[in-house]
């Protein structure tokens, strides 16, 4: 008798132990489906500069501010202010695009958040 109670319990913790992983299969899941959701800001840095305050002041329609970047040099395409690719702009249409020339690995890129 007391084995069947045993097998009994033994195979009620094998079920509670195959949901425990059906649910945290089930969450990584849904975790993955809303991280792949969420919105992030991508932007193309042309270059830096860093200028006083009476420089700003005194910017102008027609004036120029000369950049950290040499003409040619790839730009920085930035994911919430990281550097995850470099690459030159193109005309996608009427649009501009940016084809990608250097990809940061992931590795490095997960080292950065």
């Amino acid at each position: 008798m007391e084995d069947k109670e045993v097998n009994l319990v033994d195979q009620a913790n094998q079920a509670s132990d195959s949901e425990s992983l059906l649910e945290e299969t089930n969450k990584s899941k849904i975790d993955s489906d809303v991280l792949q959701n969420i919105a992030v800001t991508l932007s193309l840095e042309v270059g830096r500069t860093s200028l006083k305050i009476r420089d700003i002041m005194s910017l102008s329609q027609g004036s120029v501010v000369e950049l950290s970047k040499l003409a040619g040099e790839p730009l920085d395409l930035l994911v919430n202010n990281t550097r995850v690719a470099q690459g030159e702009v193109v005309l996608v249409g009427d649009r501009y695009g940016v084809k990608l020339t250097n990809v940061v690995p992931a590795s490095e890129r997960v080292k950065n958040l």
